[in-house]
């Protein structure tokens, strides 16, 4: 598999674990995930860390519409945080698959090279 492809597949898991991630979010709480309580909390500092990493990329880019349909951010700074959502899940992506690589070399497993 070529760079292009690993990137875009590390892109697409990172995509799909914000996704599942936010989502579940949302059920559970019954509000649009954002950088707000109940999903950020001073008193619930490591739950709120978890949650910014793995559903960050979803709460930016609603912060972000938000934002905008009220006009407390211009056009420019949408782009540039949908381009910081990207790179985030991008990178979310990349540790996703370390994490799974890593687990997969403790239980025996070895993937093909």
């Amino acid at each position: 598999m070529g760079q292009l492809e690993l990137t875009l597949f590390a892109f697409v898991v990172g995509l799909t674990t914000c996704g599942l991630v936010g989502s579940a979010m949302e059920l559970v709480y019954g509000r649009k995930v954002a950088f707000t309580e109940p999903y950020v909390s001073p008193s619930h500092v490591l739950r709120s860390l978890v949650a910014t990493a793995c559903a960050g990329p979803f709460m930016l880019v609603n912060d972000a519409l938000d934002a905008r349909r009220e006009r407390r951010i211009s056009t420019v700074a949408l782009m540039s945080c949908g381009c910081t959502a990207v790179a985030w899940a991008l990178a979310l992506g990349v540790v996703i698959l370390a994490i799974a690589s890593w687990t997969a070399g403790l239980l025996g497993s070895s993937f093909p090279a």
